[in-house]
């Protein structure tokens, strides 16, 4: 395993960040479909449900907080390809440390392998929270696109008990089983628990935090998995009122949509909830409908869009919802 020098972590990682090559899923009108926008297009921030919607396309920023990132690729028995996945750990495992190897001094530091996550990557002994990415997204390009580094670190200063973020390729399924056989959804389950374990991280109890597809993902593995997800932290979750006026490509058949529904559900038993949307995004409706459903402890549903600022700008404090929900199933 190669660790950058903290002169070049910046941009190291930078160049595992991809563009974006498929919009983030907005609502639309049964039988209709948006193209993707150009790049650094933008819809005005009042764009309401039912209207094309893009998220400007510029570079997401390298990830350069006081963290240590690393990223690995294993093969997925469930996913049936090679997938990516990063970790990302406070660089002295949470403990608050300012001497050599810590953060503050050394840089951002990058690690990349294959196989098995080990030692390398950090954060031993802590609690682990999955973050699911939108549609277009991958691992990589998640810690960039919301800064999770910086904020990791900024809510362990601040007092959040420490713990590890995992991203992991989910591609475009919904972070269910398809009819392709293609299953992120057992991958996180039976492929992702183990690896983590396998390097010391603690697995018993996850929480789980996403953004637009993957704030769907989260609220449906609560759901279905309660006995593992302990904690759920959903951003402008794409969800549908039926299979009509789904995304193309988020459900296989009406069948698929009804197996898989978290709107009309109950609250999973065990599970804490919160649930963010800005009030201009397209999903702001039934982000309404799933806080009344849902019961989330937290919620907020006041200004911005389905953008990544907006999402950016929720995630300290769905990190501090995290870190307490974690600590109290420790």
């Amino acid at each position: 395993m190669i660790t950058a020098p903290a002169a070049a972590a910046g941009a190291a990682l930078a160049g595992l960040l991809t563009g974006c090559s498929v919009p983030y899923d907005r609502p639309a009108p049964a039988g209709t479909t948006t193209p993707p926008s150009p790049p650094g297009s933008r819809t005005p921030v009042g764009a309401g449900a039912g209207q094309p919607l893009a998220v400007a396309r510029t570079p997401p920023p390298a990830a350069s907080g006081p963290a240590t990132v690393t990223a690995t690729t294993f093969t997925s028995a469930a996913r049936r390809r090679q997938v990516g996945m990063v970790i990302v750990a406070p660089a002295d495992g949470g403990r608050g440390g300012t001497g050599p190897g810590a953060r503050e001094e050394t840089g951002s530091g990058v690690t990349r392998g294959s196989g098995e996550a080990t030692e390398g990557s950090g954060g031993r002994g802590l609690p682990v929270c999955v973050v699911l990415h939108g549609r277009g997204d991958d691992a990589r390009r998640a810690v960039g696109l919301l800064g999770l580094d910086l904020l990791l670190a900024d809510a362990i200063r601040a007092g959040v008990p420490p713990f590890a973020l995992v991203t992991v390729d989910g591609g475009t399924a919904y972070w269910h089983r398809r009819a392709s056989g293609d299953d992120p959804e057992a991958m996180i389950l039976d492929e992702v628990r183990p690896r983590l374990a396998a390097s010391g991280l603690r697995t018993g109890r996850l929480a789980m935090m996403g953004w637009s597809m993957g704030g769907y993902g989260v609220l449906l593995l609560a759901r279905r998995h309660p006995e593992v997800v302990v904690a759920a932290a959903a951003s402008s979750p794409a969800m549908w009122q039926s299979f009509g006026a789904s995304a193309p490509g988020a459900f296989d058949s009406a069948v698929d949509f009804a197996a898989h529904r978290v709107l009309g559900t109950a609250p999973a038993p065990g599970v804490t909830y919160r649930i963010d949307c800005g009030n201009a995004d397209p999903f702001a409706a039934v982000s309404r409908q799933a806080v009344t459903q849902l019961r989330p402890a937290e919620h907020s549903l006041g200004p911005g869009g389905h953008t990544p600022d907006y999402w950016r700008s929720v995630a300290p404090a769905q990190l501090a919802f995290i870190g307490t929900a974690l600590a109290r199933a420790a």
